[in-house]
């Protein structure tokens, strides 16, 4: 059975079109049909804390298209969330009923927690040793979870006011980088070992230009190098040297500055890339609701 899973960030609009499928014992999300739309809603929301006319009418262009897509692949269920920018929008609600009315797709704006759960959901499909501590990291536009877990159960989880819009928007308080440090201090035992987890399309895409393999960390060394080389060219260069599309050429170096500052907040080495997010999460879960069905 098919399922559509439409995540709204701060950054893009995404549809997700997958199913679940068996290997034996090992369940996974495959995936269909992948669909990124650049809106870009932090922008606005973050410099004016609302989203223009211009946007709104982008936005709902976005979700027909992402409907009519869905329709195509003939997807059961379609569910659609949003995440930090739609959480701060003064106008968020008319926009979210505009887009109802229009479409017919109803979006549900989440909170972090929730968002960081739906992630999780699909980690435990993951081929590793749950009962070993291990903290997951997700990075996106407006917000950066992070979650840490114990003997199978998540038993830390923290969502901050930093993500690479908001970087690039200058709009990040000045104490958030305390603010990490002190929260991993409290809830992190840094004298136990923890395998790292990073999520995002950031983090994704710098595992891809490092060429890293599907099962290979990413070393703190090896991002590091990749930050310094980034830092020193321009958007339009970066475009060029490392094929990246704009919208992420920009916002891949706030990302790397915020899972490299974590890094080493919690003397970790290497950073494992699963290429899960939130869609995925999203797909398995409306899956499982089918099974209660």
């Amino acid at each position: 059975m098919k399922f559509g899973a439409i995540d709204i960030g701060t950054n893009a609009a995404r549809l997700l079109v997958g199913e679940v499928e068996k290997e034996g014992q090992h369940s996974f999300v495959k995936k269909i049909s992948y669909t990124r739309v650049p809106l870009r809603l932090g922008e606005e929301v973050f410099e004016n804390g609302k989203i223009s006319k211009k946007k709104a009418e982008n936005f709902v262009k976005t979700i027909q298209a992402f409907k009519l897509i869905a329709e195509i692949f003939d997807v059961k269920r379609l569910r659609a969330v949003a995440t930090s920018a739609m959480r701060e929008a003064e106008n968020s609600k008319k926009i979210i009923d505009k887009i109802q009315e229009e479409t017919g797709v109803e979006i549900e704006v989440i909170s972090g927690e929730e968002e960081a759960a739906l992630i999780f959901g699909t980690f435990f499909l993951l081929d590793f040793d749950k009962t070993k501590a291990f903290i997951v990291i997700d990075v996106g536009g407006g917000s950066t979870e992070v979650s840490v877990f114990e003997g199978g159960e998540r038993v830390a989880s923290k969502s901050f006011e930093i993500g690479t819009i908001r970087l690039l928007k200058e709009k990040v308080s000045e104490d958030i980088w305390k603010d990490i440090h002190e929260w991993i201090k409290d809830h992190v035992d840094l004298n136990s070992p923890h395998q790292l987890f990073g999520t995002g399309g950031n983090i994704n895409k710098v595992h891809k230009i490092l060429g890293a393999g599907q099962e290979e960390p990413l070393s703190f060394e090896g991002m590091r190098k990749l930050r310094k080389k980034l830092g020193e060219l321009t958007v339009a260069q970066r475009v060029d040297s490392f094929q990246l599309k704009p919208d992420r050429a920009d916002v891949i170096v706030p990302a790397l500055d915020i899972y490299l500052y974590i890094l080493n907040e919690l003397k970790c080495t290497e950073i494992m890339v699963p290429k899960i997010g939130l869609s995925d999460g999203m797909v398995y879960q409306m899956h499982l609701n089918s099974l209660k069905d």
